[in-house]
């Protein structure tokens, strides 16, 4: 008997290597935050939401300290070179094409997101039966806890409030940069078209990576239906550098 498609799979990127963090023992996604793993939270979140029973992990740097620290309750795929979000999400591929009608991603260095915005993203995302649904967060500034923000990608939007694209900080021009709604990097996409259109992510920018951010202007140019769904701006925070992780501290604190 065939195995059921399920609705919707969970993708969470955990390959970096947290070169910033001072820390070159342990992968960015197990530094401890108020001594738990990173990573832990957003897998606790993921449980509680119920949207899927196993997500799968992208593991890259030190994978096998990753694997053995949290156990045998995921799927795990292995990305060999870190070229990118996109080429990230790629890897999972032949684990979950035909196994998952869509496919949400996430980050594991992104702790601050609950239950309840992972429950109403994939929500969001059935109910629309758009190409790509993803979250978007909105701030008055970039002060404060809210500094990280800053370096997000911006939301375009034209004349009728559409998403149009992306435009990553370090491509972004000054006007851009004015921007205050940001992109966390949450999304959830149809599978089909997400295997499909992969491969036609191209490296032509500052970093040089495969852009997972560059789907949303695929889609726009093919016509395709794209959802936004704002979120909490402190569900968007991850872990990048030591003040970062200081940041979320004192917000998990508070």
């Amino acid at each position: 008997m065939e195995e059921a498609i399920i609705p919707m799979q969970i993708v969470v990127l955990a390959a970096g290597h947290g070169k910033r963090m001072n820390n070159s023992e342990l992968p960015k996604v197990l530094v401890p935050l108020k001594g738990k793993p990173i990573i832990k939270y957003l897998l606790e979140a993921i449980k509680k939401s119920e949207v899927t029973n196993k997500p799968v992990i992208v593991v890259g740097q030190k994978a096998d300290i990753v694997k053995q620290t949290l156990g045998p309750e995921y799927n795990y795929v292995f990305q060999a070179k870190q070229l990118g979000t996109g080429q990230a999400v790629a890897c999972a591929r032949d684990l979950l094409k035909d196994k998952a009608a869509n496919v949400m991603v996430l980050y594991g260095d992104h702790p601050l997101i609950t239950p309840q915005t992972i429950k109403r993203l994939a929500e969001s995302h059935l109910k629309s039966e758009a190409t790509i649904t993803m979250a978007t967060v909105r701030v008055d500034d970039f002060n404060g806890w809210r500094k990280p923000l800053y370096d997000f990608g911006r939301i375009i939007r034209d004349q009728i409030g559409k998403v149009v694209k992306i435009v990553e900080k370090k491509d972004a021009a000054q006007d851009e940069l004015k921007i205050t709604e940001v992109n966390p990097g949450y999304y959830c996409f149809q599978a089909d078209w997400l295997w499909n259109n992969l491969p036609k992510l191209k490296n032509d920018n500052v970093q040089q990576e495969y852009y997972l951010t560059d789907l949303t202007a695929l889609a726009v140019h093919q016509g395709q239906a794209i959802n936004s769904l704002e979120i909490d701006a402190p569900e968007a925070l991850g872990v990048n550098s030591p003040e970062q992780l200081k940041i979320l501290e004192n917000l998990i604190c508070s």
